[in-house]
């Protein structure tokens, strides 16, 4: 564990916790954690930082006056690797089975009979007692004899020790001390956060951007170094059970001690509600709070009144997951539309040398020198004023702030349906009063649904106005910055001034 800045015990309003992002990482969760701190400017926070391992690290941030303290847990660490040695067998012997039972999807009880056992057993605990010793080692072959027989021990073993070994850096670690121990996604965070409501009896809160589970589910499903699944061919018992399986169970079953331990679970959308609810979230606990934007700057962006192109733009990095490429397919076929039309693409183009070098060189094949523009980094207010519509073409988003952003100054888009999309243009379910479309939603990877959409309100100005209006409208209620950091005001203060919850911490749940 290393902790920075200031390591006295005094207590924080919120302990924020957080895997593999602020304050070491820039942009998406980490720029939503600096603004959420400098907008509860009343409230004192403790970062807890899980980290990949223990390698010196810079912060890209000026952490706000209000962050009184910071701790940094790494999840794997260099001590790790030591031969196996001797040692005490009664530790193995009683934590093998919670943690048979959370590795498969097991939860918060689970979790806290492994708690109760580092407890029981206290100073004999450390991380070589738990990831070096003889009895931790046969304990581990049964595991995987229970598990995964038939696949490879070796990568179950190191797979094993990835997992554990996480785990044990949270069970281990001094936690600091809050009254509201708020976590940035299930995983490690989660289990950090789940051990901290165990231990101290104070509220657990859960905000996720994007599922944890689901991330990792995505990862494990595409990592070539998971290659141990049978043959189905070879298999007369049908699919056995893998490596996947053992991380994705595991992740799950964290997850779901995270889910039961928290008192409140928030997230962007009701698409992420669906994947919460079949990883165990209860469904009294879920929230909908939006990410918000400063609508009272952006609906301040002037429009330009004078005579040009009607002019469409992707907003966003030139990198493969915003599929740069269908929206200049789209670009071509809408020319033929409407003939005149100016695109831009206001992003940023060094991030992925190799993927800009191919989109300039479709613009070149496509004939689209004098319709097609890479206008690079840019300042979105300077631009948004002579902007008609907005596309989004993106593979995959969770909350895409540029919609909002566009939206707040009446300009409609034409999106993807992916993550928030179709929520923040044709509204939730539960709008009243429904406000109404602000722009279409098409299939992925659809040149020509994307254009026909771009086509039709570039060529029909009322239909366009009245897009605006309802997008600016849906953002000023809905997704307005000011709105959003009221509830996460309401938030805090409702379980600030919950009493500890001391029967949890000390007879269990």
């Amino acid at each position: 564990m290393v902790e920075n800045r200031n390591t006295t015990e005094t207590e924080a309003d919120v302990c924020l916790i957080v895997e593999g992002a602020y304050p070491f990482v820039a942009g998406g969760v980490s720029s939503w954690m600096h603004d959420l701190i400098q907008a509860q400017s009343h409230l004192t926070f403790h970062l807890l930082v899980l980290s990949a391992d223990d390698s010196p690290k810079t912060s890209r941030f000026t952490l706000p006056s209000n962050v009184t303290g910071m701790t940094e847990i790494a999840l794997q660490q260099a001590s790790d690797r030591v031969p196996i040695v001797s040692g005490r067998q009664d530790i193995a012997k009683d934590i093998e089975e919670p943690m048979t039972r959370l590795f498969e999807r097991g939860g918060l009880t689970d979790f806290r009979q492994l708690l109760d056992v580092l407890e029981k057993h206290g100073p004999n605990v450390s991380r070589s007692s738990l990831l070096n010793t003889e009895a931790v080692f046969a304990m581990v072959e049964r595991m995987y004899e229970h598990s995964t027989p038939g696949s490879s021990f070796i990568n179950y073993f190191w797979s094993w020790r990835a997992l554990a070994g996480g785990l044990f850096s949270v069970l281990l670690a001094k936690l600091p001390r809050a009254r509201i121990y708020h976590a940035i996604s299930t995983g490690y965070a989660g289990i950090a956060m789940a051990r901290a409501v165990l231990t101290t009896g104070r509220p657990g809160l859960l905000t996720e951007h994007g599922i944890y589970t689901n991330e990792r589910r995505v990862e494990i499903a595409m990592a070539d170094w998971l290659s141990d699944q049978m043959p189905s061919s070879l298999d007369i018992e049908g699919r056995r059970r893998d490596l996947r399986d053992v991380w994705i169970d595991a992740f799950t079953g964290y997850a779901r001690t995270c889910y039961e331990a928290c008192s409140r679970i928030t997230t962007l959308y009701t698409g992420n509600q669906v994947l919460q609810s079949r990883d165990g979230a209860p469904a009294e606990k879920l929230q909908i709070i939006p990410n918000g934007v400063n609508y009272d700057g952006f609906s301040k962006v002037p429009r330009d009144p004078s005579p040009r192109r009607p002019t469409v733009a992707l907003i966003g990095r030139v990198v493969p997951i915003k599929d740069v490429k269908t929206f200049i397919r789209a670009a071509a076929l809408l020319r033929d539309m409407v003939p005149d039309v100016r695109v831009l693409l206001l992003g940023p183009t060094d991030e992925d040398p190799e993927y800009f070098h191919e989109c300039r060189q479709m613009v070149a094949h496509l004939g689209l020198e004098n319709t097609f523009e890479f206008s690079g980094r840019v300042r979105l207010q300077d631009y948004l004023g002579n902007v008609d519509v907005i596309a989004l073409t993106s593979i995959s988003e969770a909350q895409p702030l540029v919609l909002l952003e566009a939206g707040a100054a009446s300009v409609p888009s034409v999106a993807m349906d992916v993550g928030s999309c179709r929520e923040i243009l044709h509204g939730r379910t539960d709008e009243a009063p429904a406000l109404g479309p602000g722009g279409f939603v098409t299939p992925l990877s659809n040149p020509l649904a994307t254009a026909k959409g771009l086509a039709d309100l570039l060529l029909d100005e009322n239909l366009r106005k009245q897009y605006g209006e309802s997008i600016r409208a849906r953002t000023e209620k809905y997704y307005n910055k000011r709105v959003v950091d009221g509830l996460y005001r309401d938030l805090y203060h409702d379980h600030l001034e919950m009493p500890e919850r001391a029967s949890l911490a000390v007879e269990g749940v």
